[in-house]
């Protein structure tokens, strides 16, 4: 629990059994304020560290997740409960960005030369600056992918973050963080608070000055109006309810499999899942026929293995 900002206890738990996974901090509204003043103090010096110093921490942290990734990939099954096979797809997923962003940083990032309003006698360059601080909400269906690897771009460009993951998956983020820290990010530019989202995701969206928030449409709602009456910018991924359609000149054999990990991929916990399907009369007895059988043999499991669907 390094790197928590919490005066309170709280705790998580596995899905696989309910027992208990470890007795956490707590944050309290005071807390995450603390958290952004360490977070504010330390940016300074982030910020000002040249992009390709920056960039390297992420190359680092890209070979030491894939040299430790047998860690994360229980860490991932034991919080979530998904198979292990979508928690690799989860590593492999973060390990790519951090690579991405470690060797496109630098040229993502520098000047950037533009006519100027009067060719020939004036000239524009487009500086990128650091946001600051921003305050990051995850979620506990993807809790390395959409914690860590939605902050690595922040990282990279220069800004500290706050980042309240969710209490029953934090263990993953927490384990990520050391991670970084190892890889060379200074341990303040990344603060971690821990509590109920009504406590503690609003005084997130209070101290911010970007936010970004991964849940549901309700709550991003609610998110989107705080940033707003603060006038700091905010990134949303909400939820959704996805749609496929089966035409009648469609190979069923395939759109049945498709479907069927389209509907259940990662236990059907993610918000690009499939939750309506549309098929044409013709060939809807088939398709369901199908569809119905993929879905018996899939391979359920709790083991923190290989095999299951």
């Amino acid at each position: 629990t390094k790197g928590v900002v919490g005066s309170g206890r709280t705790a998580n738990h596995t899905p696989f059994t309910g027992e208990k996974l470890a007795d956490l901090p707590e944050s309290t509204p005071e807390d995450v304020q603390e958290a952004f003043e360490r977070a504010r103090r330390a940016q300074v010096a982030w910020g000002a560290t040249p992009v390709r110093q920056r960039a390297a921490v992420l190359l680092r942290f890209h070979d030491l997740v894939l040299a430790r990734q047998a860690e994360v990939l229980d860490l991932i099954q034991l919080e979530t409960g998904k198979a292990r096979l979508h928690a690799h797809e989860e590593v492999q997923a973060v390990v790519v960005a951090a690579r991405h962003y470690g060797r496109k940083a630098p040229a993502y990032l520098r000047p950037k030369r533009h006519a100027g309003a009067m060719p020939t006698l004036t000239k524009v360059t487009e500086l990128r600056h650091p946001r600051g601080v921003v305050g990051q909400i995850a979620p506990w269906n993807y809790p390395l992918e959409l914690s860590v690897g939605d902050a690595l771009p922040a990282f990279v460009a220069g800004n500290a973050v706050v980042m309240k993951p969710d209490t029953e998956t934090c263990l993953t983020a927490l384990w990520a963080r050391d991670l970084l820290v190892e890889a060379g990010l200074p341990a303040e530019v990344f603060q971690v608070v821990i509590g109920d989202g009504p406590v503690v995701g609003p005084e997130v969206v209070k101290h911010a000055d970007y936010v970004s928030f991964t849940g549901s449409t309700r709550t991003g709602r609610e998110v989107a109006q705080g940033a707003a009456a603060r006038l700091v910018g905010v990134s949303l991924e909400l939820g959704g309810k996805n749609a496929m359609v089966v035409l009648e000149d469609a190979d069923i054999d395939k759109a049945a499999a498709g479907a069927v990990r389209a509907c259940f991929s990662s236990a059907g916990q993610l918000c690009i899942s499939i939750e309506r399907l549309y098929v044409h009369e013709s060939v809807a007895d088939a398709f369901a026929e199908r569809f119905a059988a993929r879905t018996k043999a899939m391979r359920l499991g709790t083991s923190l293995a290989y095999g299951a669907d």
